[in-house]
């Protein structure tokens, strides 16, 4: 997984670094593993805009991705590897022995034609969907669940991955992508390896309009805005500001927004680094 930076033959090009795509082998997507996708435009139901700087984008069809692994012990075929327009990491559309057709979240290093299985026979292997319990220690791991048989939830993003650290009673102690230490049951499902296109994080649009592309809307720092529109609104010239704070009055730096009393915290061995 690589980058391209392209020559400067226009202004948006300029600073524009994107993938090389490289892994990517199929164009068109499995059209029974997708769904149309509508917009809401930062709207609720009554059409009031109620989130800010959404809107426009281009049109995208939802890629159905399984995070469950279930189908134990049936080995299934690697058929592609593609884009998907809904997140910074590649899918992998694999064929089990039965015939039936699934996408997955693809891991880094996953080629065309490799088998992948999951369940308690499966060998700790990049692609294979093992309980935690049935790891050795050290393994990275990603799409980890935090409640069995719900699926995985973390670790899904571009580059990213879970240390299993130690095995504690009924408990795994994994080092999560932040940098947190926490507990999560034995009994949970985690795929091996690290997600794909870790280069995600170099890329640069390189002009205004990609985003608008992608349904980002333009953003007004609060500094620029008068005082009845944000907390850090008004002053003559650029005396404004203050403490930094979101829109509602929020702090910004530092602030800790996090429920003290929160059930998971008695997970948490270790919290993640500031």
């Amino acid at each position: 997984m690589a980058v391209r930076k392209l020559k400067p033959t226009t202004p948006g090009q300029r600073f524009k670094v994107v993938s090389s795509f490289d892994t990517i082998t199929a164009n068109k997507p499995e059209k029974s593993l997708l769904v149309g996708k509508k917009k809401s435009g930062g709207r609720n139901n009554t059409g009031k805009m109620t989130i800010r700087q959404r809107g426009g984008g281009h049109k995208q069809r939802y890629r159905i991705v399984d995070f469950k692994r279930e189908k134990h012990d049936v080995a299934a075929t690697v058929l592609t590897v593609e884009y998907d327009p809904n997140r910074n990491a590649r899918i992998a559309l694999v064929e089990y022995k039965d015939g039936e057709k699934r996408y997955i979240i693809a891991p880094a290093g996953i080629t065309v034609g490799q088998e992948i299985v999951s369940g308690t026979k499966a060998a700790p292997e990049i692609g294979n969907t093992l309980f935690l319990k049935d790891m050795p220690l050290g393994t990275i791991v990603h799409n980890v669940e935090l409640n069995p048989g719900q699926g995985g939830k973390f670790a899904r993003s571009a580059g990213t991955y879970a240390q299993l650290a130690a095995k504690e009673g009924k408990y795994a102690v994994l080092k999560m992508p932040s940098g947190e230490v926490r507990m999560v049951l034995l009994a949970c499902l985690a795929t091996v390896g690290t997600v794909s296109n870790s280069e995600h994080f170099l890329e640069r649009s390189g002009k205004a309009g990609r985003s608008r592309w992608l349904g980002r809307r333009p953003r007004v720092r609060g500094v620029a805005m008068n005082p009845v529109d944000h907390p850090m609104g008004g002053g003559e010239g650029k005396s404004s500001g203050g403490h930094p704070r979101s829109r509602n009055g929020i702090p910004a730096k530092g602030y800790k927004t996090r429920a003290k009393k929160k059930p998971s915290n008695k997970f948490i061995v270790e919290k993640r680094k500031k």
